[in-house]
């Protein structure tokens, strides 16, 4: 059997981290993990040469500006590694015959939809961090139309920082908490789409294109909250607000619950209820501090 070389940028975060963790279970693939350090993927002439040397079969692109609310006064740094570095990625894969796995996000849309999101529906970003995604997507299906963009929402994990470690440090720290209740979406636990994208690979069809991947149901990220406080056997009151009240730099989307019927027709892919996932990753993290 032939060895898989698969190459992994933004290794440091979330779903890089997830993606290392479960690489032992494929021994017929060879992993390179990369973070920022070792390589920057917005270097056009450092990225050609690295495809070129490495002549990987896959990559994966998990490096991405996530900081939403920084990214509205931090607009070109969010567009250098959201937009141009995508772009600089893209065609490095292509002149090496690499096939990319690109993640995006559901906040290339308005949420202003009020059903659940396919692939062709319109893009309009609501803020800067959307915007920097989108042009991302474009430049990666430009650049190289062997690219497969993955949407995703809401990610968590038991590593980085992210909703649910942050509510249950809230929820240690404080007796009661104000969630946004208006804002429709579902989570996407790391651990679970990793899976999916190692599933992708490993069923030797790779079908370029968009898809969109999150856990199913939906969810307020107030009644996201709550499971979280019950699953922790937390006593902090959460209090539902609405998103007026509680202005922050970047609008968020109202609505993006995303739908998954493509990803699922295409790869015969199962996937988890948020609830759980959401059980795993709690179950994790206690592990973790016994």
């Amino acid at each position: 059997m032939s060895v898989i070389k698969i190459v992994v940028t933004g290794a440091s975060g979330q779903l890089g981290k997830e993606l290392n963790k479960i690489s032992i279970d494929y021994p017929q693939c060879e992993f390179i993990f990369l973070s920022k350090e070792g390589l920057s993927i917005h270097h056009t002439e450092q990225v050609q040469l690295f495809f070129k040397t490495t002549q990987a079969e896959f990559c994966i692109n998990c490096a991405a500006y996530t900081a939403v609310d920084k990214a509205e006064s931090e607009r070109d740094m969010a567009f250098l590694i959201n937009g141009e570095s995508v772009g600089v990625l893209s065609a490095a894969c292509k002149s090496s015959g690499t096939k990319l796995i690109h993640i995006s996000t559901d906040y290339v849309f308005d949420g202003n939809s009020g059903k659940p999101l396919k692939e062709e529906d319109a893009t309009i970003p609501i803020n800067i961090y959307g915007a920097s995604k989108l042009k991302g997507e474009k430049l990666a299906m430009q650049n190289n139309n062997d690219s497969m963009i993955i949407r995703t929402a809401w990610l968590y994990s038991t590593f980085g920082n992210n909703f649910v470690k942050t509510m249950i440090r809230l929820m240690r720290e404080k007796e009661s908490i104000n969630v946004v209740s208006d804002q429709i979406g579902s989570p996407t636990y790391a651990a679970d789409l990793a899976k999916v994208i190692m599933q992708i690979i490993s069923s030797s069809k790779f079908v370029a294109g968009i898809y969109h991947y999150s856990n199913e149901g939906q969810v307020s990220w107030y009644e996201f909250a709550v499971a979280i406080r019950e699953l922790i056997n937390s006593k902090c009151q959460v209090n539902p607000i609405p998103a007026s009240q509680y202005p922050t730099p970047a609008k968020r989307p109202q609505y993006s619950l995303l739908d998954k019927t493509k990803i699922k027709a295409v790869y015969g892919i199962e996937i988890p209820d948020w609830k759980s996932s959401l059980i795993r990753c709690i179950d994790q993290l206690k592990q973790r501090e016994v």
